[in-house]
């Protein structure tokens, strides 16, 4: 009964983190209407759109029966991402206006694509069973997701020393928090290191962002009327939209501990588990 509860509970939440990753993939959405409009990308980078297309190929490769089985939600949202990413990139390179940074885009793509087709290669050649596969993918996803959730920091940098969010977008740094929380814990019912780790230090880099955006707008109101203008648009707090995703993710670890506890333990045993002031009784404590 238990491993049939945590099965369902691992369902919903690998719905719940397909629907927040999809809305991670298309948060930059506005910012490349803007990017159509103006015929420009002005100063945004498109490290944070490559980082994220090399993320969602290893994830594919990942997530395949034959590598490892029973991860369908991993394949069918990173297929997802790889298209949404693909359409970013294009309008990028199409409206970027210096031919140098056009052929590193160009160089990067192509280091990506071989890059991916030779560990295919490698995987189904020399690794016969999934446990090997799962293995050698799982370590070189872990790198990549990493590197997509790190990816703004060289965004953070500029706002740090201009003083402006104008070109961090709240939208993106809150779906890549929730989008790393919900993965983590979807990773811990039934554990999976592969992705429960690369998906915590993600929402280690996503509270950090959060922080800096919400510390921001006293400093952007100085320097960049457009961006509070386009804050005000949004009719949504930024500080509570942060808060309810804090909620969620909680809500959801609180799911996941429930499901493992032991049968004579209540919700309050667990939420006590949670909260540090459980006592010795063995009872409070969850499953193993």
């Amino acid at each position: 009964m238990v491993s049939a509860q945590s099965n369902l509970i691992r369902n919903i939440v690998a719905i719940i983190g397909n629907g927040i990753a999809l809305c991670l993939f298309l948060s930059p959405t506005p910012t490349f209407i803007q990017i159509v409009k103006k015929k420009s990308t002005e100063e945004y980078s498109p490290v944070p759109y490559l980082a994220t297309l090399i993320n969602c190929l290893v994830w594919v490769l990942y997530g395949l029966p034959m590598v490892h089985p029973h991860n369908t939600p991993v394949l069918t949202i990173n297929c997802t991402g790889i298209i949404i990413e693909v359409v970013f990139i294009t309008i990028f390179f199409v409206y970027c206006g210096r031919q140098k940074q056009r052929l590193v885009i160009a160089a990067v793509l192509a280091g990506e694509t071989v890059f991916v087709a030779v560990l295919t290669v490698l995987v189904f050649t020399l690794q016969h069973t999934t446990k090997e596969r799962s293995l050698s993918v799982g370590i070189i996803c872990c790198v990549f997701n990493v590197m997509m959730y790190a990816s703004p920091l060289s965004v953070m940098k500029m706002v740090i020393k201009t003083k402006s969010v104008e070109f961090m977008p709240f939208w993106l740094s809150l779906a890549a928090f929730l989008n790393a929380g919900v993965w983590t814990v979807y990773a811990l019912i039934q554990f999976d290191p592969f992705i429960a780790i690369p998906n915590g230090i993600g929402c280690v880099f996503g509270l950090a962002q959060l922080i800096l955006e919400m510390a921001g707008p006293d400093q952007a109101a100085k320097q960049s009327s457009e961006v509070l203008c386009q804050r005000r648009s949004l009719g949504i707090c930024p500080v509570r939209a942060a808060a309810v995703g804090f909620v969620i993710i909680g809500g959801l670890g609180y799911m996941v501990l429930y499901s493992k506890k032991k049968p004579e333990a209540s919700a309050g045993d667990v939420a006590k588990v949670i909260s540090g002031v459980a006592g010795t009784p063995e009872n409070t404590h969850p499953r193993n």
